[in-house]
């Protein structure tokens, strides 16, 4: 992707994800209509379906020969990486933005021919947005990121686990994990993917290890988190299938390997 068109999707992107944020922020308090999807825990409200067809309306109509791949279903059904797609997470959190109304967050990656050029993580109630550009830094709103320290040491880490996808994962040893949570600095869960790779990315977590993301959790924090010098794969090692769903590991390079070859045990 040339400079000029990814500074063009970068604008226009940010445009509207400020203003889909704002759309949510002025109608937090409505009543919401709320469903369930695979489970009772697995949310959707018509603000996750308002926000997804909005970005799928004006993807159409300003970029007509791009696709999208949302969680929603106003997406195209995609297969290939090849183009441009626009990975939506129209709410990244859906059960914070239900029972907190906050910690969650508008979440858009831009790749094209596999490669991702472009992400932005929006909080949306706390107002901070964060980018990334492939190639030129990672910012908080207009603050760019410094690269993530040159070394990090497990036992002083902080890491985001989502035990409750950990455990419920029967690949995953249970040893592993309790042995992991009793050799770091401390753990953390905040209920959105999203956010919690822009922490990554901000060098406030270490790390972030959960069993069970899609797509559009991860694409717009890989492209950040990459931007400061962090990794992300599957909890394997091997690397993330932007179509299929997928265990995440994204952290600091100097605790990846060792988290994942004494911790996750995948079986």
């Amino acid at each position: 992707m040339n400079k000029q068109l990814k500074d063009q999707l970068y604008t226009q992107a940010k445009e509207w994800v400020l203003e889909a944020g704002d759309h949510i922020r002025k109608h937090i308090d409505q009543p919401l209509k709320i469903d369930t999807k695979s489970d009772a825990n697995d949310l959707v409200t018509e603000m996750d379906e308002q926000t997804e067809q909005y970005f799928a309306e004006r993807i159409n109509e300003h970029y007509p020969s791009h696709q999208l791949l949302g969680e929603e279903g106003f997406g195209d059904e995609v297969t290939a990486l090849d183009g441009t797609i626009w990975i939506v997470d129209p709410i990244d959190g859906t059960m914070n933005f239900v029972h907190q109304k906050r910690n969650f967050a508008i979440s858009v990656g831009i790749y094209h021919d596999g490669v991702g050029e472009i992400g932005l993580i929006y909080d949306v109630m706390a107002d901070v947005l964060y980018t990334a550009k492939r190639g030129e830094g990672a910012f908080k709103n207009d603050r760019r990121l410094p690269d993530l320290q040159p070394s990090k040491d497990l036992a002083t880490s902080i890491l985001a686990v989502n035990t409750f996808w950990a455990l419920k994962n029967k690949r995953v040893s249970e040893e592993g994990i309790h042995r992991l949570v009793q050799k770091v600095r401390g753990t953390r869960s905040f209920g959105s993917a999203a956010l919690e790779f822009a922490f990554v990315a901000e060098g406030i977590l270490d790390g972030y290890l959960t069993m069970s993301l899609m797509p559009w959790d991860v694409a717009a924090g890989i492209v950040i988190v990459n931007e400061v010098g962090g990794i992300t794969t599957k909890a394997d090692g091997e690397p993330v299938d932007m179509l299929k769903k997928n265990s995440i590991l994204t952290c600091h390079p100097s605790i990846h390997e060792e988290i994942i070859n004494e911790y996750v045990s995948l079986k």
